[in-house]
């Protein structure tokens, strides 16, 4: 409610500052429908239900491929929900390989013969991180071996350790030559509304890569690319400079101290360890939570790859060049502001889509259709400010991502709401082909 409030004050003044210009909408609550509830099995089940001990070795997997990628990679989010979701779709194809219940993710392996699942799951994350990332082989060799020391001797564990290798080496063959990593140019020369390297530091187009490489779950990735952002002469894209010179500037903003927080928390979460504290807190067996990590990764990730396919295709320019060059963009009801600065530094690519918007509806959708509820109940830490939100719906999130973006002055609200649509759409794509369960 405390957002509800927020946004009705900043529709206020923002209606005056427009002189006229209708009311910004607020963004709508998305009523989730999708699978029926994920099945549970008995209290006390040793392979999976709310007394699955092995379920725990997904998520301190998670953990590891999760500080790996940060070390490694050097990369932080969007980039890093790409490896990511290669860990979690290897491990998920492990699990059910030797557990059933659910369709395996681009695969038809089973395991042949008695099979420890805790095994294959952590055999799996350690072989795809091993092979993208050998520089830490040393700490996930130590790794591996704590896990296997929990799991008893014998031919289960052995066969549990090689179904996870062959899990781990179909996602890495499915991955080769995917485009990750590759030269993608950006053109464009700069014009008015054209993105262009934004202040302070002046970068190039920041992994334009994701734009092109080969989704996870969707056929390309503008398979749901939406239409063009308001033109700029149109009263919309007025409305939204001037949602932005009034509520995202670092000085002589209208912000709340409460929507300054919101920016700022959603730099970069802790999205990992919120599925991972989800799973345990619902008593989630082994299967389960490999496939509550694999279908929120790949469908981020796939997020990602179609804003940034968006990004690239449109290449509009950030509200920090907009605002300051307001007087080039023909549009009679913006007027500009040399020396306006965003809350948040500007990331090095341009406004439409918002990633983080578009990773928070397809994140949302795919939750609310895997567990057969809109309540998501999440409690999410902020790597940024340190501080913890619990999410009990999926709507609140939406809309806290979109009103963050804008709050910090990064993103126009088009931007977000066509973002959070998109990401929307093609995980309810995606819902009807994979991570389904067995019948």
């Amino acid at each position: 409610m405390r957002n509800r409030r927020a946004w009705s004050a900043t529709r206020t003044v923002v209606a005056g500052l427009a002189c006229g210009v209708l009311a910004l909408a607020l963004p709508g609550a998305h009523a989730s429908t999708g699978p029926g509830p994920t099945e549970r099995t008995a209290p006390g089940d040793e392979r999976t239900g709310r007394g699955d001990r092995n379920a725990s070795v997904v998520i301190e997997w998670m953990r590891t491929a999760d500080d790996t990628i940060d070390a490694e990679a050097r990369t932080g989010p969007p980039e890093s929900f790409i490896w990511q979701a290669y860990v979690s779709a290897a491990v998920y194809n492990a699990v059910v390989g030797v557990e059933g219940r659910f369709a395996p993710y681009k695969w038809d392996g089973r395991a042949h013969r008695p099979a420890s699942s805790a095994a294959a799951a952590a055999s799996a994350a350690h072989h795809v991180l091993r092979h993208h990332f050998p520089g830490a082989a040393p700490r996930l060799d130590a790794a591996l071996a704590d896990t296997l020391a929990t799991v008893p001797d014998g031919e289960a564990e052995e066969e549990g350790v090689a179904f996870g290798k062959r899990a781990a080496a179909h996602i890495v063959a499915l991955r080769r030559d995917d485009g990750r990593g590759a030269s993608v140019p950006f053109p464009a020369p700069p014009s008015p509304g054209v993105w262009r390297p934004t202040p302070p530091g002046h970068q190039p187009f920041a992994s334009a890569w994701m734009g092109r490489v080969r989704p996870l779950l969707l056929d390309s990735p503008g398979q749901f690319r939406p239409g063009p952002p308001p033109p700029l002469r149109s009263a919309r894209y007025a409305r939204d400079l001037h949602e932005l010179a009034a509520y995202g500037g670092r000085t002589g903003s209208h912000r709340t101290p409460e929507q300054t927080d919101t920016a700022r928390y959603f730099v970069a979460l802790d999205l990992q360890g919120a599925l991972g504290d989800h799973a345990a807190r619902h008593g989630f067996g082994i299967a389960e939570t490999a496939r509550l990590y694999a279908a929120a990764n790949t469908s981020q990730a796939d997020a990602v790859i179609a804003a940034w396919d968006a990004k690239l295709h449109y290449g509009t320019w950030r509200p920090v060049t907009a605002i300051r060059e307001a007087d080039t963009d023909g549009n009679p009801a913006t007027r500009p502001d040399r020396h306006w600065e965003p809350l948040l530094n500007t990331p090095a690519h341009p406004d439409y889509l918002s990633g983080h918007a578009t990773m928070g509806g397809a994140l949302m959708r795919m939750l609310t259709g895997i567990l057969g509820t809109s309540r998501v109940d999440l409690r999410i830490r902020s790597v940024t400010t340190g501080a913890t939100r619990h999410y009990h719906y999926a709507d609140a999130y939406e809309r806290d991502v979109v009103d963050a973006r804008v709050w910090g002055g990064i993103h126009t609200r088009t931007a977000d709401e066509a973002g959070a649509a998109t990401g929307r759409q093609l995980a309810a794509w995606a819902l009807r082909k994979y991570f389904r369960p067995l019948s």
